[in-house]
């Protein structure tokens, strides 16, 4: 008795895999589009630009969700058949469309706003125009005004130097746990090393009492990294 034809998936893979290079690229124009905002506002620009840029974000922050709710219909579609392994090949384009269409269904703004990229371009926005002085939206000021409170109380107690060098920090990533800042490349050395020993990492701020630092937990810290570099500008 022949046995079940073996349904080859290699091109549905490569498929894939260029769906996922699709992703590494918009989440390349959306460093670019945050590092142009905060261009924008440092130099005092026309404010109109700023707000331009913060639409481009919107607008990858769509496509981003798009691509992820296409890789995600091939994937359950193509889980499935292996699982139940058909004697005869389905229409896989019509199978993955039907998911699609069911995923984007549900789709809401709520979903953009929470976006990783999004959601950081929008902190580090307020931030620098905080920073800069910059009017903001109405909407904006409690949350711009508990950040003056926070830098004015803060001010005489900025500290450019990662915890764990010791060194002045190039690259500089917040904990979004406790708000504790390390060198990037620092941090993620520590982490990996106490992973390979089956070990959690505590935050290596003296005093802090997070007790578990994992690298989602990671955000970069444009806003400080400018001001580191603004400094150093200052001081050549």
């Amino acid at each position: 008795m022949a046995g079940r034809p073996v349904i080859d998936f290699s091109g549905v893979d490569a498929c894939l895999s260029s769906l996922k290079n699709c992703q590494s690229y918009i989440s390349t124009g959306m460093d670019i589009a945050t590092s142009v905002a905060l261009d924008l506002v440092e130099n005092h620009n026309n404010m109109e630009e700023v707000d331009e840029m913060e639409k481009v974000m919107w607008n990858y922050a769509a496509m981003s969700r798009e691509v992820d709710h296409y890789v995600k219909a091939v994937e359950v579609t193509v889980n499935q058949l292996k699982q139940e392994k058909p004697e005869t090949m389905p229409d896989l384009k019509h199978d993955v469309e039907e998911k699609f269409k069911a995923l984007e269904s549900t789709n809401s703004d709520l979903d953009l706003q929470r976006n990783e990229k999004f959601v950081l371009f929008m902190e580090n926005l307020k931030q620098m125009k905080a920073k800069c002085g910059t009017q903001v939206d109405p909407e904006e000021m409690p949350a711009i005004e508990q950040l003056d409170e926070d830098i004015a109380v803060t001010q005489s107690q900025t500290n450019f130097i990662c915890p764990i060098t010791l060194v002045e920090m190039k690259k500089p990533v917040r904990n979004t746990i406790c708000g504790h800042v390390y060198e990037e490349d620092a941090i993620m050395e520590v982490i990996r090393n106490k992973e390979q020993r089956k070990k959690k990492v505590r935050c290596p701020k003296l005093g802090c009492n997070n007790d578990e630092v994992k690298k989602i937990h990671l955000v970069s810290d444009e806003v400080l990294k400018r001001t580191i570099d603004s400094q150093n500008q200052h001081r050549w």
